[in-house]
């Protein structure tokens, strides 16, 4: 379904205004000459003081019309063509005018360039999301079918054993359950990029639905745990959640959460005893799909979910080097006004 349209009709053009103002400019002094030679009776021709008035006037219409063309029209008329050319090229054709103009028509093009990068990122970003998703659902449901398929095709003169069959069944089950953990995550994703919905909690509520969701660890909140944050409870435990599933899946027991104010900002430190994450992972754990336990498992989806989540709050999380063994995350998001 396209988007509103607007209303097809004539209108006039910006350099048609502009010129047009112009030209009712150097009629001005043109007309005020006639009136006066009419009005004092003077039929002889135009003397040189009119003269030089009427090229004087001339003149800084043209210098005016110069100026507009530079600064308003011209600027203006580029960022269409811009506008086409991203449309047509992607990113590559993301590029800066020439010529400005004006403080205001700067001001406009940089926010067009920011929204046009944010937009052509996220189509590459779901080109890419889209192909990843299948693949993910691919593997499973093509192991449900060639299980369901060797069940219902079982001979009869050499029927299959109980174990076959119970093995069989185990893995329609392990994969008809890894699909029911992708189809969570991403509804989880799904609610991470709408935008920012109400609600505020505190540190110390989100711990709370942490110990009780993740018996394994032992989650400390340190720190200004009752200063509250402009995320909603649910929100707020699905991002500390993913990192506390991921902490427990890498070994860890205890979970320390630390939360301190930055001006209008909680700063939330989230580390763990687990086994920690190698070098050569460090760069690849925010890309999606993305996982070193995907044989018990682990859909890689996680900490795409939860920096999706923290950007739509107006926050961020980035991985940090921890003081303690195991693995840190530092998470910013805004005080709750």
């Amino acid at each position: 379904m396209s988007g509103p349209r607007v209303r097809r009709k004539w209108r006039p053009t910006l350099g048609l205004i502009v010129f047009s103002v112009l030209i009712a400019v150097l009629a001005l002094p043109t007309a005020i000459v006639i009136w006066f030679r009419a009005l004092n009776g003077t039929t002889s021709q135009m003397g040189p003081v009119e003269f030089a008035a009427l090229a004087v006037a001339f003149g800084i219409t043209l210098a005016v019309a110069y100026i507009l063309t530079r600064t308003v029209t011209g600027p203006i008329d580029a960022l269409i063509a811009r506008t086409e050319e991203i449309g047509r090229g992607g990113h590559a054709a993301i590029q800066p005018l020439k010529t400005y103009g004006t403080r205001e028509i700067a001001t406009l093009s940089q926010s067009f360039l920011d929204l046009a990068t944010r937009l052509v990122d996220r189509t590459e970003y779901m080109r890419s999301f889209a192909a990843h998703v299948s693949h993910e659902l691919k593997s499973p449901l093509t192991a449900i079918k060639g299980a369901a398929e060797l069940l219902r095709d079982d001979d009869a003169d050499k029927p299959i054993t109980p174990e076959e069959r119970r093995h069989f069944l185990d893995n329609i089950v392990a994969d008809a359950d890894r699909l029911d953990v992708l189809l969570n995550r991403l509804r989880e994703l799904a609610y991470a990029e709408l935008p920012m919905t109400a609600g505020e909690t505190c540190l110390a509520n989100i711990v709370d639905e942490l110990q009780h969701r993740f018996l394994t660890l032992v989650a400390t909140a340190e720190g200004d745990t009752e200063t509250r944050f402009a995320l909603s409870l649910e929100a707020g435990t699905i991002i500390l959640g993913h990192l506390a599933d991921n902490a427990a899946q890498h070994g860890a027991r205890h979970l320390w959460i630390t939360a301190s104010k930055d001006g209008h900002r909680m700063i939330v430190v989230v580390a763990d005893d687990g086994s920690g994450i190698s070098e050569g992972n460090k760069e690849l754990i925010f890309k999606p799909f993305f996982s070193t336990r995907r044989d018990v498992g682990g859909t890689g989806m996680g900490l795409d979910i939860t920096r999706a989540m923290l950007q739509s709050h107006g926050g961020s999380i980035r991985l940090m080097e921890g003081s303690r063994a195991g693995t840190a995350f530092e998470i910013t998001v805004p005080i709750a006004l």
